[in-house]
């Protein structure tokens, strides 16, 4: 062979040999995941909410809206479900014993990836109880976590890669939704200068709209009067909207009077005065006070909500700037239903403060949280549909076949581990910290995200459990069980022999879980309470390995 033709060959050789390596990093999606805390299903604008939020609005309209995806009812569980890819219970995380750590043969969904070559990045809370610190064995390779949720304006614990930073002075012009977002921002400046060559996965966990109630008052200046018609109007009118949009087909549940807040203090109302309310009653019952009081409440819930969606603008235009936005996989999801908790913590309530302002601690109350997640009942920690159902868009430009479509197949945050996996085409790990790693209970959804119609998959029935409330969703059909009395912390979920406080629901004829079944139904009740009963058992078993 002639020399030059002998160094053309050679070079061409090593060339095919770095050849799969760059097209790992310029194949592989970005995967984004953004995660709001305690807003309800119809609290953004494309999910029926008259909240402003043209950015998730867009996202969905040329993207997918999932209407029955589901999370756990609870924040920290979700965030372990979708980290892990396993339930919870599987994983010590719910409930969680202070001290316990994940089992040693379950590695997060940041470990599998770098498999694949991806660096990682996280922004925001973490709350995955048990989980190693994100960067220490966390498998994130830059990180700003926030502990502090009960400061928007000041957080006096936060850290960055690991580092305790100094607390925020309260002039320091800091909210939490900005600075998380500044984060994410920051990490993927470092990735577009240092690691173009990578794919990513970020994962931006936002505080809000979980209380306190704190927004920017610019935002909240924007709703001031949009909630003074009342939670009834607010309801109706979603409703309308949610039909219209085709995402649910279910009348509006009642409101129910008897159902207040989970926990309580003692002296709650005299904290925070003449205009709180503790049980979603009409509101033409309320005093002008209260109306006012409340309208105010919802005022601020909205404005968070608001700023996320702003703040969400901010990283989709950094991800165009970046060439990204293509081959880009974005989810976005809230962690529970909207929450009927009402409660001060962190440094009180100053009812002369502006409210909103970080001198207040409010809460959004079972009021306004049947609002928020019309048209479903109850709230975040019971197992009815409220709790559990959250809002999933997903957007892909470049593997979204037909964008804009509504997809009804089920789903549930355990799902997003082997998802993500799927379509990053990275295979699960066998093996880590020398312990074999059980297969995932959930199911691959990738199909029906490509795809974007209604595919018909070939899944588990959907468990969940939390603070002695329980469900299992299997095909059409759901049993719920509420535990009597106010959920408190670590209480075991119904296991004696029978299925009395179990009821049973269609959900393809009745999501709002009006019409119990039980009585009509008992062999498919028993049927059903047995599986779950089987699940729970299981689960159990495997959390204590």
């Amino acid at each position: 062979m002639p020399k030059n033709l002998s160094k053309i060959a050679l070079f061409l050789f090593f060339i095919a040999l770095a050849l799969p390596l760059t097209l790992v990093g310029a194949d592989c999606p970005n995967v984004v995941v953004i995660i709001v805390d305690d807003m309800g299903f119809s609290d953004v604008g494309c999910y029926g909410g008259e909240i402003e939020t043209p950015n998730l609005d867009s996202l969905a309209v040329n993207g997918i809206r999932f209407t029955q995806f589901y999370n756990t009812a609870r924040c920290w569980p979700t965030r372990s479900a979708l980290m892990t890819g396993f339930y919870p219970q599987q994983t010590r995380s719910d409930p969680y014993r202070g001290g316990d750590r994940l089992p040693d043969n379950i590695p997060l969904l940041t470990h599998h990836l770098k498999q694949s070559g991806y660096r990682s990045y996280h922004s925001g809370k973490w709350h995955v109880n048990g989980a190693p610190l994100v960067l220490a064995d966390g498998g994130f390779d830059r990180s700003y976590l926030s502990t502090d949720h009960d400061r928007n304006f000041y957080p006096k614990h936060h850290q960055e890669d690991d580092r305790p930073l100094e607390p925020v002075s309260p002039d320091a012009g800091y909210y939490s939704t900005c600075a998380i977002t500044d984060y994410t921002l920051k990490q993927l400046d470092e990735h577009q200068r240092e690691h173009a060559d990578k794919p990513f996965f970020v994962y931006t966990a936002y505080i809000a709209p979980h209380f306190p109630l704190q927004a920017l008052p610019q935002d909240i200046a924007k709703y001031q009067e949009r909630y003074s018609v009342g939670w009834d109007v607010i309801r109706t009118e979603r409703l309308a909207r949610l039909q219209q949009f085709g995402i649910v087909q279910c009348d509006l549940s009642p409101r129910e009077e008897n159902c207040g807040p989970p926990y309580r203090q003692p002296n709650i109302l005299e904290m925070l005065g003449a205009g709180e309310v503790l049980f979603p009653v009409a509101w033409e019952t309320l005093t002008a006070k209260q109306k006012r009081f409340q309208a105010e409440k919802m005022a601020i819930h909205a404005a968070m909500v608001d700023r996320v969606d702003q703040e969400i603008g901010r990283i989709l235009e950094k991800i165009r700037a970046m060439g990204a936005w293509d081959n880009t996989i974005l989810f976005f999801l809230s962690d529970n239903g909207a929450s009927a908790e009402i409660m001060v913590r962190g440094d009180g309530h100053d009812p002369n403060a502006p409210p909103g302002s970080a001198g207040t601690f409010l809460c959004l109350g079972p009021g306004w949280s049947t609002a928020s997640n019309t048209p479903f009942r109850r709230h975040k920690i019971w197992n009815h549909e409220g709790g559990v159902s959250t809002p999933l868009i997903v957007h892909w430009p470049k593997g979204i076949k037909r964008p804009g479509q509504l997809n009804e197949t089920q789903g549930h945050v355990v799902d997003l581990v082997p998802t993500i996996l799927a379509l990053t085409d990275t295979r699960p790990l066998a093996e880590y910290r020398e312990g074999t790693v059980p297969g995932f209970p959930g199911t691959n959804l990738s199909m029906a995200i490509s795809e974007a119609e209604n595919t018909t998959l070939e899944r588990n029935a959907i468990y969940f459990e939390h603070e002695g409330n329980a469900a299992l969703r299997w095909g059409d059909w759901k049993c719920v069980y509420t535990k009597t009395g106010e959920p408190q912390e670590h209480v075991a979920a119904p296991n004696s022999q029978g299925t009395t406080g179990w009821a049973l629901y269609n959900m393809k004829l009745d999501r709002g879980e009006q019409n119990d079944l039980a009585s009509t139904q008992p062999e498919r009740l028993t049927e059903m309470v047995t599986h779950w009963r089987e699940l729970n058992q299981a689960f159990r078993q495997q959390e204590r390995q």
